[in-house]
């Protein structure tokens, strides 16, 4: 388990359902570090593999993406963040953070350190990745639940690469259906890649926390529309997978957003 202890910045301003873009500015308005300029380690030297199971492994570097404060600010001011309803329990709540996409089809992704961070991870991993998800938890009411990602459905051992940018958060991981869990603090550039039949044996979760103070934001490259044929611009993704929400999820959205 990696720990960065950083000096906290001012408080967010209370999350309400307000525009996405108005509170990925206000985001923005946070992320007033000491920027360097982006760049990623080509070499993976820094990479340590664990295996979850005979079949299923994860990939960790500390610090793959150099200049991530400056990602975070850049990310957030130019993507078109949106908010996504969720049904939860008969209830329409919005989801507790904010998405946006990337493929192919769009042009050129939306940094040039993010095309670099792409063509690594598909020389390293021989997989086509061709889509970016982008997930803003603005700080640590924002959560995603226990699941999945949907690339199972369709390819027999996907490979999902995520960089962490922003103030880590616990990153979760237990067997299919519930068991022991395993922790990394994935922040500040950290690469983590799921590969092997992790997709269909495990799953990974984002959960709430108290003593996050700033915003976290996940950049996960996918290789779906290679695999499946998707030859289509979709811009409905879904950008963090199954959208999956318990009883404490529900009864935390309504309490978050009302």
């Amino acid at each position: 388990m990696i720990s960065v202890a950083s000096a906290p910045p001012s408080p967010l301003p209370s999350a309400a359902p307000a525009s996405a873009a108005l509170e990925a500015d206000l985001i923005w308005q946070q992320c007033l570090f000491a920027f360097e300029e982006p760049s990623i380690d080509a070499s993976f030297q820094q990479v340590t593999r664990t295996w979850l199971d005979d079949e299923s492994w994860v990939d960790h570097a500390p610090r793959w993406l150099g200049g991530s404060d400056l990602v975070v600010a850049e990310l957030v001011s130019k993507l078109p963040w949106r908010q996504r309803e969720v049904v939860m329990y008969e209830r329409v709540l919005p989801e507790p953070r904010l998405t946006a996409w990337w493929d192919v089809h769009d042009g050129g992704e939306p940094l040039p350190v993010l095309e670099q961070a792409r063509l690594e991870l598909s020389r390293r991993y021989a997989r086509p990745f061709d889509s970016i998800g982008f997930n803003l938890y603005r700080d640590g009411r924002d959560s995603v639940a226990w699941h999945a990602d949907r690339e199972r459905f369709h390819l027999e051992n996907p490979v999902v690469a995520i960089v962490s940018t922003g103030l880590p958060r616990s990153f979760q991981i237990r067997p299919k259906g519930g068991g022991p869990s395993s922790t990394w603090q994935l922040g500040h550039g950290d690469l983590f890649v799921m590969g092997g039949a992790c997709q269909h044996q495990w799953e990974h979760a984002i959960p709430k926390s108290a003593s996050a103070y700033g915003p976290r934001l996940s950049i996960m490259f996918r290789h779906h529309l290679a695999d499946t044929g998707n030859t289509s611009h979709d811009t409905s993704h879904d950008t963090s997978s199954d959208t999956s929400h318990d009883a404490g999820d529900a009864a935390d959205a309504a309490r978050y957003w009302r």
